[in-house]
């Protein structure tokens, strides 16, 4: 591809993950990754911090979060409001076209334990987006941060079902469904 196209984010993250698979997390660099997607170095810098980055996006991801709580109806439960906000950014983020290059991400992150490490500060991360902006709603913070717990909880379990090759819903009504099926859970501690 020519260095001038757009979407160079997306290449750079396609060609990451391309090459995660084909050689594995520690024997890819910066400098492959960029080549891969046909651009410079330097662009993958202005993108993201490190090769570690590059399968995260949640700035987006959290600032849609954050917005779809707000947004969501007055007087609605801390749950109800998290659920409004995930059948938003369900519909804006993982789209149907994404599946395939969400299930090879999962397969990516579960084998490099630094991804592992990542992955798992991200979620850190979107947990107190998430708590913050329940507050802002006037949600006291234990309850805040046992509904934004849950939440992070539903959404990875969301994301791993409707990874899966076989799965066809989507991504909002695996979502609400693996909202459900904790609180369900909850329900029986």
């Amino acid at each position: 591809m020519a260095r001038w196209e757009p979407n160079a984010s997306r290449r750079l993250m396609a060609a990451a993950l391309d090459l995660f698979e084909e050689h594995g997390y520690d024997n890819t660099t910066v400098t492959g990754i960029a080549e891969r997607a046909g651009l410079a170095k330097s662009t993958f810098f202005r993108h993201y911090a490190d090769k570690r980055e590059v399968l995260f996006d949640d700035d987006t991801l959290a600032a849609l979060l954050v917005e779809g709580i707000g947004a969501a109806p007055e007087g609605a439960t801390a749950l109800d409001a998290l659920a409004h906000a995930f059948d938003r950014t369900g519909r804006a983020v993982f789209t149907n076209d994404r599946r395939e290059f969400s299930a090879r991400r999962i397969a990516v992150i579960a084998a490099a334990p630094e991804l592992q490490e990542r992955d798992a500060l991200k979620e850190r991360g979107l947990i107190a987006a998430m708590v913050d902006a329940l507050e802002r709603r006037g949600v006291p913070d234990l309850t805040a941060r046992v509904a934004a717990e849950l939440g992070a909880l539903a959404f990875r379990v969301a994301y791993e079902r409707w990874g899966d090759p076989a799965a066809r819903d989507d991504f909002d009504q695996v979502l609400r469904r693996a909202l459900v099926d904790v609180r369900d859970a909850g329900a029986l501690c």
